[in-house]
């Protein structure tokens, strides 16, 4: 699924990757001192993610999702952040159990919109928002503005852009 802030445009295409066996993609992961899986990039939740989540669980690793949550939520997570898209909206069932809400600002107009779906997230849910990078300069002034009318949003930035890590 693309948007037009997505960094990994390179993953839309399925075909484009080769299938990995779960056993090989949790020996490779316990060959690294990571003791966190973060599942994103695309849309993870296109392909059920059940067998690959408990087998990393099974193995000691805390498993996390970044997901627009467009499609129904599988796997067992640790924790679920839901970064809706305007195009295709979360499902219901996924924000209700979401553990963080992180919503990109391109312009005015998607400060209501996160509140439309802060609304439909648990009360312990963490709510951010995110300048869509191209967009920082006008839009960060806004979101501070908005966050110290509204403080349990919090700012969220992404730090690699900042420190220029692909």
């Amino acid at each position: 699924m693309g948007c037009v802030w997505c960094d990994v445009k390179e993953s839309w295409d399925a075909s484009k990757h080769p299938l990995v066996a779960v056993d090989t993609l949790v020996a490779y992961v316990k060959a690294t001192p990571a003791q966190l899986v973060i599942i994103t990039g695309g849309e993870p939740l296109l392909h059920n993610l059940d067998e690959l989540t408990q087998e990393l669980q099974n193995a000691g690793l805390e498993t996390n999702i970044e997901t627009s949550g467009s499609s129904p939520l599988s796997g067992s997570w640790n924790w679920i952040c839901v970064s809706p898209k305007k195009f295709k909206a979360p499902l219901p069932e996924v924000l209700i159990a979401a553990t963080e809400l992180k919503v990109v600002v391109f312009n005015n107009s998607d400060f209501e919109w996160a509140i439309q779906h802060a609304n439909l997230t648990p009360k312990h849910c963490l709510l951010y928002l995110q300048p869509e990078w191209s967009k920082a300069a006008h839009v960060t002034p806004l979101i501070v503005e908005f966050i110290k009318a509204n403080p349990r949003w919090q700012l969220s930035l992404q730090i690699h852009k900042f420190i220029n890590v692909p």
